[in-house]
């Protein structure tokens, strides 16, 4: 039965409990370096490699990380977060070029007809991937693999067959819980669970995915300023990369960016069948500000209602206008337009349509599959939250709506509350 519905009455006035106090305190005097120059010589140090492919990514890691510096407003927590997450990124780039230097026939892998799931953040993209990587036929990119794509040199599975780079997802994950342990009725990123592949394009610092760590309307235009294109080619090889070491299967995608950036992913990817998922952006907005002010409690040192719901209110609409403008580029023998109020209950239908126009049988076995993954997973699973849009944010529905009434008119989206 899926959980009860949750009320955080502290939203935007955070009262901490005595674990994340303690953590923020022993932290507050700490200094964060995001210096790139250091971050570069502690990922040649931790890796024991120093050639991380094209050198134009230097000036993009300059203006990722001089982004996340200028938000004064992280607590050092977060500072240090950003910190690892680059670091990380680097040290991933430093690996990839290296596995790609010891088996150059990587690039001759082929990517064939994937299925990308392209939509808003809280419209039924993650139901709809993890629906499909049910089939044991797909190649997805779970969680802990989406932060750890490549092994550090000299490791490997413990006595147990265990991937240290899981078990560290699972560390994370259960620290997450301890520091905001309503996430999960709002977006579990378990180890498991299925992620986007923009966290393999920000090896080579090129995604929008900074915007949700950190209040960065200058990295924002700055990745969109970018050509794509060659960010996309570099997403393509690092998915060859991962199917030579795990693979080979058909890739199941997805990601809300793709929502403006369709030219990009339909020249990378031509044979793609993508399934495009539509909801009402007054419901996807206040689910993605309610979600973000919750993590604010430990990531900023202020939490700022008006501003997070101006800057995603904005931000939604850059992605529809987009997608609105550029969507008959994805041919309709490639594609489906799912909406959100037709998803629930109504997707082995869906799914029929999907396996049909990218030329795969569904099979007995995947249709059970598909059938247990849905039985497992009733959407609520883990609880519902209430919203206060008015309350917490000062927004009315009809006010938000008012903006989006372009989308509304080219797609089959219905008004929510």
């Amino acid at each position: 039965m899926p959980g009860a519905t949750l009320t955080i009455d502290d939203l935007t006035r955070p009262v901490l409990n005595p674990s994340q106090r303690q953590i923020l305190e022993q932290l507050d005097g700490l200094t964060v370096d995001l210096n790139p120059a250091a971050l570069i010589d502690e990922a040649i140090a931790k890796t024991g490699l120093n050639d991380f492919g094209p050198a134009d990514f230097r000036s993009r890691l300059d203006a990722y990380a001089a982004a996340a510096d200028a938000d004064g407003g992280n607590t050092n927590l977060n500072r240090l977060i950003l910190r690892n997450r680059i670091l990380r990124l680097l040290s991933q780039r430093l690996l990839l070029t290296d596995l790609l230097r010891r088996y150059p026939e990587i690039h001759d892998i082929e990517i064939e007809r994937p299925i990308i799931v392209v939509g808003l953040p809280r419209s039924g993209t993650t139901h709809l991937v993890n629906l499909i990587a049910a089939d044991s036929r797909r190649r997805a990119l779970p969680y802990w693999e989406s932060q750890e794509p490549f092994t550090l040199r000299g490791e490997g599975p413990d006595v147990n067959g265990v991937d240290p780079r899981f078990a560290r997802s699972v560390f994370e994950h259960e620290s997450a819980m301890v520091m905001t342990p309503l996430v999960q009725a709002m977006h579990d990123r378990f180890p498991q669970a299925i992620e986007e592949e923009v966290e393999l394009l920000d090896l080579d610092f090129a995604s929008y995915v900074l915007e949700w760590h950190a209040r960065v309307p200058q990295w924002r235009d700055f990745y969109l300023a970018l050509d794509q294109d060659a960010h996309y080619a570099y997403l393509r090889t690092t998915l060859k990369a991962l199917t030579f070491l795990r693979g080979p299967r058909q890739w199941v995608l997805k990601s809300p960016q793709h929502c403006e950036q369709l030219g990009p992913l339909m020249r990378t990817f031509p044979d793609a069948t993508v399934a495009f998922t539509h909801r009402d952006p007054v419901a996807v907005i206040q689910s993605a500000i309610t979600m973000l002010a919750y993590g604010d409690r430990i990531r900023r040192r202020e939490i700022d209602p008006a501003g997070l719901a101006e800057y995603w209110i904005g931000r939604v609409e850059q992605l529809l206008r987009a997608c609105v403008r550029d969507r008959e580029m994805v041919a309709a023998d490639q594609s489906l337009d799912i909406p959100f109020h037709q998803l629930n209950g109504n997707e082995m239908t869906i799914l029929e349509t999907l396996y049909a126009q990218n030329g795969t049988e569904l099979t007995t076995e995947a249709r059970t599959a598909f059938q247990r993954y849905l039985d497992e997973n009733p959407r609520g699973k883990h609880g519902r939250l209430r919203y206060d849009l008015q309350g917490h944010f000062g927004r009315s529905p009809e006010d938000i709506r008012s903006r989006f009434g372009f989308y509304f008119d080219r797609f089959d989206v219905r008004e929510e509350g």
